[in-house]
């Protein structure tokens, strides 16, 4: 039996809601942290071994490659928290309409990228 349906494989034709961006965002943002923290405990680690170790990770500290991946960090966190909080709310049955949906996207999204740009600052 052959189905006589349409298929658009082409994504860049495709409009995407507000909460489909910010769940597809979440999900990256998940898997960020999750690389993130095998480098942050071998930095937490070889920090403590010894003075040696601690001289390294201080000196790599101040490179611009380890603040931007330090503040690549933190963004997804923020933006993992925010959108953690977002499905608890719609999880205890608000937001849960399309417009309010996309609003509360839309609102996660503008917090992360004012806390993402404080955080910036504070690091550079």
């Amino acid at each position: 039996m052959k189905k006589q349906r349409p298929v658009n494989l082409e994504l860049s034709t495709i409009s995407f809601p507000a909460s489909a961006i910010a769940s597809i965002l979440h999900r990256v943002s998940g898997v960020i942290m999750f690389v993130a923290m095998g480098l942050l405990m071998w930095a937490f680690v070889t920090s403590l071994t010894s003075k040696e170790g601690f001289d390294t990770v201080s000196a790599m500290l101040d490179t611009f490659i380890v603040k931007f991946i330090i503040w690549g960090t933190l963004t997804a966190l923020f933006y993992h928290m925010l959108g953690g909080f977002r499905h608890l709310i719609m999880d205890l049955g608000y937001w849960e309409e399309i417009g309010s949906g996309n609003l509360s996207a839309k609102i996660t999204m503008l917090l992360t990228i004012i806390l993402s740009v404080l955080v910036g600052v504070q690091i550079w």
